[in-house]
């Protein structure tokens, strides 16, 4: 009878435990089950960049853009000078899968031109963040460090002319016809000097620039070098993917009196840019 009494016992004590062990179990999965907007887990890697390899610097540059960009090179009558003159000389690098660069100097009868180019390729060691959004902030930051003019005041000036035509315009219209088509040649002649004023034109100011690369922007300054020789850099930054491009070109003229025309190098440096874009896109 003793025996019957005490093995109950046992078997109760041991579906306890075993009950007990259960609840632990479950109570332990529910609690390793994602949250609601738990990104850490069954979240896909953010995308790669597109590319994966940068060109290389020095050879990225035609021979045909580097005669026009840097005009001295035609003046070199050594062959072995010339040809070392179109090599430029690389940008000392880390790592060029992730960044790579090249440098030209060359002096002409009229002036001192710089040209140097720059890619960097940028990866997101985030798996959240693609390459391409981290490549976005890296741009970003540097037009902000730009400190690019906003659009609407470049626009300024002639919505200012036009303005002034236009109200010196309305009262002349009142006395007579012959009257009236005299003011109206004044208000031409106003606005066309208005439209020509000692500061850069609008069009010429540093900018964003549209159709290159996925954004760019462009920036033009004039400053004192060594000499009293006015130095001007203007400097291109474009985006495609998750690759940033930069291009600053530099001229000093020979003369003290001389002033580099801001349009002509602002053209090249664009145009470089743009043969660049189009060898990404290749």
């Amino acid at each position: 009878m003793q025996r019957k009494a005490y093995v109950p016992g046992i078997a109760a004590l041991l579906a306890a435990l075993l009950a007990g062990c259960t609840g632990g179990s479950g109570s332990n999965s529910r609690a390793a089950d994602p949250k609601p907007g738990d990104v850490s887990v069954n979240t896909p890697a953010a995308q790669p960049g597109k590319y994966r390899t940068l060109p290389e610097a020095c050879a990225a540059v035609s021979h045909d853009s580097l005669d026009s960009l840097l005009p001295g090179i035609k003046q070199i009558t050594d062959q072995d000078q010339r040809d070392t003159a179109y090599e430029g000389r690389a940008t000392l690098t880390y790592d060029t899968d992730r960044r790579v660069g090249c440098g030209w100097k060359v002096e002409s009868t009229d002036a001192t031109d710089h040209l140097s180019v720059d890619f960097e390729r940028v990866v997101s060691y985030d798996n959240t963040v693609s390459d391409d959004s981290r490549a976005e902030d890296i741009y970003a930051t540097e037009e902000t460090a730009a400190n690019l003019p906003e659009a609407s005041a470049s626009a300024t000036p002639s919505d200012t002319a036009s303005a002034t035509g236009s109200a010196t315009a309305t009262p002349s219209a009142t006395p007579s016809t012959s009257a009236s088509s005299t003011p109206s040649a004044s208000t031409t002649s106003s606005a066309s000097t208005s439209a020509g004023p000692s500061q850069t034109p609008a069009d010429l100011q540093p900018r964003k620039l549209s159709g290159l690369g996925d954004e760019a922007f462009l920036d033009d300054k004039l400053n004192s070098g060594s000499s009293t020789a006015q130095q001007r850099t203007v400097t291109v930054v474009f985006r495609t993917s998750n690759v940033i491009v930069r291009i600053e070109y530099a001229e000093q003229p020979t003369a003290s009196t001389g002033t580099p025309d801001s349009e002509e190098m602002q053209d090249k440096a664009r145009n470089l840019a743009q043969k660049l874009v189009d060898r990404f896109n290749d």
